[in-house]
């Protein structure tokens, strides 16, 4: 299987650098602000399957480039999708819990209505619904609190800011599922094998670690497997403001992937260590 991805650095991107068969392509090689240009890389490809990993992923400063973040996360999608579909092949790809408002306190079901609350969210679900409305055979793959030991990310983060502080306040308000990167990038290829094979497979699906936990509670975790003595104070999202909407709850229902894919949520716990060990070697 042939497999082109947009996106080469980032979390994703770089764990799916790993398989046989796959080609990734930086913003050097494939500028997401140029819709044509994407467009015309994918007619031109002989690859069976395109994967989008890479996106607007700024929440806060999308809040003020909101052109930016529509064009990156939405525009440029919803042509990669209709170019797959010219081509007869599966597109696969990544949005995010932020499609969702974030309110109650269950897990959101992929056939839950969604309402974005800030404008990265609002760019991502506009791209999810070019790419549905594409006509290409398309997986959706909504995801959340990605973390490996490339790109920017809440366990490297934390792990910095030990080194500075024996006190860290973070928010426990907030709840997901944090999941690895290297699990997002298995699922894609395994998506994508499927799809080739199984039109009927397409639709909207949804991937994160297990099980659920606050920031803070994540933020123990990596501390306890870095063995650093760092203390985690909670605070709650209004102590911490940010210039986006953060969801409160950012819960997951990942049923729809097992049945259809045989896709079982990752413990993060295990990635994590994975994840800690890697970065001590570097």
């Amino acid at each position: 299987m042939n497999v082109l991805v947009f996106g080469k650095t980032g979390q994703v991107a770089s764990e799916l650098m790993r398989y046989e068969g796959v080609i990734c392509l930086g913003r050097d090689e494939a500028d997401l602000n140029n819709v044509e240009a994407c467009k015309a890389i994918i007619l031109s490809t002989n690859a069976d399957v395109v994967i989008n990993a890479a996106a607007y992923t700024s929440v806060d400063s999308a809040e003020n480039d909101y052109e930016t973040a529509n064009i990156v996360n939405s525009d440029t999608p919803a042509v990669m999708a209709a170019a797959t579909a010219e081509r007869g092949i599966p597109f696969v790809h990544i949005s995010t819990d932020y499609v969702f408002d974030g309110l109650g306190c269950l897990p959101f079901k992929t056939t839950d209505i969604p309402n974005p609350q800030s404008i990265y969210g609002k760019s991502k679900l506009n791209g999810e619904n070019g790419i549905v409305t594409s006509g290409c055979v398309y997986a959706i793959l909504r995801t959340s609190w990605v973390f490996s030991e490339n790109g920017e990310n809440f366990v490297k983060t934390m792990i910095n800011l030990a080194s500075q502080h024996d006190i860290i306040n973070i928010v426990s308000d907030q709840v997901g599922g944090p999941t690895p990167a290297y699990d997002i990038a298995s699922a894609c290829m395994k998506i994508a094998n499927i799809l080739l094979n199984d039109a009927n497979a397409a639709g909207i699906y949804h991937l994160s670690g297990k099980p659920d936990v606050s920031w803070a509670d994540f933020a123990r975790e990596i501390f306890h497997q870095s063995k650093l003595d760092t203390c985690v104070k909670n605070i709650s999202t209004s102590d911490y403001p940010t210039f986006a909407i953060r969801p409160l709850n950012s819960r997951l229902n990942c049923s729809t992937t097992e049945t259809v894919f045989g896709i079982e949520r990752p413990d993060w716990r295990k990635g994590l260590a994975t994840v800690i060990k890697n970065l001590k070697v570097k």
